[in-house]
């Protein structure tokens, strides 16, 4: 068991990670969506630390006899659904930089037709 110290030095170290997260994404270096799981996970171990008999009923329930070995079963959770958010959200990146490279592409494509135009009828207007 933690001791009445342990456990308010973890819970002002996870109060003031939130107050930085929030802050940051406040200030806009971090973007809500991706912060989500972050603030979740704080607020989870928050929880947690003030009240640690949910480790030991959330263990004994899963079937697991070790508290330890739970925070280790949930630490690894947390990383694999972060790991897909983060996939996710590079997927939807990758598609729609590729989406912009196109229409780019067809973007300079027309102003080289355009310019290909005037040169061929000596700046005069291709409607004349």
């Amino acid at each position: 068991m933690m001791s009445f110290r342990i456990q308010a030095m973890i819970i002002v170290a996870l109060a003031v990670l939130l107050l930085l997260i929030l802050n940051m994404v406040r200030k806009r270096k971090l973007e809500l969506k991706y912060v989500l799981a972050w603030i979740l996970c704080d607020v989870i171990l928050i929880i947690m630390t003030a009240t640690p008999e949910i480790i030991d009923y959330a263990a004994e329930w899963l079937g697991i006899f070790d508290p330890m070995n739970m925070i280790f079963f949930l630490g690894f959770v947390f990383l694999i659904i972060l790991v897909f958010i983060l996939t996710v959200s590079i997927s939807r990146a990758t598609a729609k930089i590729r989406r912009m490279a196109q229409v780019l592409s067809i973007a300079e494509k027309r102003i080289e037709d355009l310019e290909t135009t005037l040169k061929e009828t000596g700046g005069k207007s291709v409607q004349e």
